[in-house]
């Protein structure tokens, strides 16, 4: 169970626009009851003793808005119940799960089904937007969203421009958002990576720059047509794409997965996990792109896009493997890593793309502190830890990045934890 904690001048972010604060803050069983003045006189009356605060921050819950769960209930590598237990213990409180799967989203049982689940980290479904992913029929949008798909989308890779017209067009999805790749599987042609040395060192085939800019190019022209529909575009990951969305009239809400963020072709070998993903990574001049894009909020929010993949799958060269990896607990802090220590990010700004905006990307209700809630985490930006130091909420699945590596910044506690606990 979450412990009681009384922390003086512990570093407080309270909700979207507020400024990061020294406050005093009271929280028993994993509970906000007090900030402030109120808080110190309750832990006296309590008698709880003050922690040590140093950089700890105090925060709302982070939201995913988009990943892969393929197999909800049998999963060998993920099961819905592991997710929520490992997205906990990272400090998630929010979830968006893609449709694909063993029995696709585009189902109305599928939604139903995972609906079901009492969670407190709240799950969000993305409902297919064609029948099983495959591009050649619409599915059933209305009854989805009626059915409680937070929106509509597809895979890691844009359907045909025709049946995304004719979707539009028939407009079930109304306010809901769609979520569409912009990635042309054929351009990619299964190219591994951006152009690198390291790629054409390994004999692995390219993943041109126009396998993204040519479908974003479309997409764009496709909102300009249908700018009532709420597009959303998955996992922008190179400089030709975010000057292309910066430039454009129509600037749909645009994601980047976290990973592009802190890793480029040049930084990892391609025998890594990590190194094959999709979106494929790009140069350092990607990088910095990316990095300047989010901070200019020509990207919106930041996504995990787990794919969590068993031992099997796992050990399969870099070209026959499913391409992704699996990780929620290293996120924030390589991420603080990155944004705040090396680039010198207000705490505020890495807030608004890992909680505040994914919210807004999800048509969610922004995660807050407050009076009677758990839905806080407390991290230690200082903390040292190894990932083989996890216990059983580390996830079971294999294609975890940086395993055995010193990592800086953890996630300590987070008041949705009781919950994992209860469930046991």
């Amino acid at each position: 169970m979450t412990s009681s904690y009384f922390f003086e001048n512990i570093q407080v972010l309270e909700k979207a626009g507020s400024s990061l604060k020294r406050e005093h803050v009271l929280i028993k069983d994993g509970v906000i009851k007090a900030f402030g003045r109120k808080a110190l006189q309750n832990a006296e009356l309590l008698g709880i003793k003050p922690q040590k605060a140093k950089n700890m921050l105090l925060a709302p819950c982070l939201v995913d808005p988009h990943s892969f769960l393929e197999s909800p209930f049998n999963g060998k590598e993920e099961t819905i119940y592991t997710l929520i237990e490992k997205a906990t213990f990272s400090g998630y409180g929010q979830l968006g799960i893609l449709p694909r799967g063993d029995l696709w989203k585009d189902q109305i049982e599928s939604i139903i089904s995972l609906k079901a689940i009492k969670s407190e980290v709240l799950i969000h479904l993305w409902g297919g937007f064609s029948l099983s992913g495959k591009g050649i029929n619409l599915s059933k949008h209305a009854e989805l969203l009626k059915s409680g798909a937070v929106g509509l989308s597809d895979d890691d890779f844009m359907p045909p421009i025709e049946l995304l017209k004719q979707g539009f067009a028939l407009g079930e999805m109304k306010k809901s958002p769609v979520l569409i790749a912009p990635r042309d599987k054929s351009l990619q042609a299964g190219g591994m990576s951006r152009q690198s040395v390291e790629t054409l060192r390994a004999g692995w085939s390219l993943d041109p720059v126009e396998s993204e800019i040519i479908p974003l190019i479309q997409l764009l022209e496709l909102h300009k047509q249908y700018p009532e529909i709420a597009l959303r575009l998955m996992n922008i990951s190179t400089a030709e794409g975010v000057s292309i969305l910066k430039n454009a009239s129509s600037k749909p809400m645009a994601t980047i997965f976290w990973w592009h963020l802190v890793n480029d072709n040049s930084s990892l070998s391609p025998f890594d996990i990590g190194w094959s993903v999709t979106p494929s990574l790009g140069s350092p001049i990607d990088r910095v792109s990316l990095i300047e894009g989010l901070e200019d909020n020509v990207l919106a929010a930041i996504s995990v896009h787990s794919t969590p993949t068993d031992d099997f799958e796992t050990k399969l060269p870099a070209n026959k493997r499913k391409k992704g990896i699996s990780c929620y607990n290293i996120v924030l802090p390589l991420l603080w890593d990155q944004l705040v220590r090396k680039s010198g990010w207000k705490v505020e700004k890495l807030w608004e793309k890992i909680s505040f905006g994914p919210s807004k990307f999800l048509n969610q209700a922004e995660e807050k502190l407050s009076l009677n809630s758990n839905r806080w985490l407390l991290f230690d930006p200082d903390k040292e830890w190894y990932q083989s130091n996890q216990e059983k909420h580390l996830t079971t699945a294999t294609n975890q990045p940086l395993k055995d590596k010193k990592i800086f910044g953890k996630v300590i506690d987070c008041g949705l934890i009781n919950q994992v606990y209860q469930n046991d």
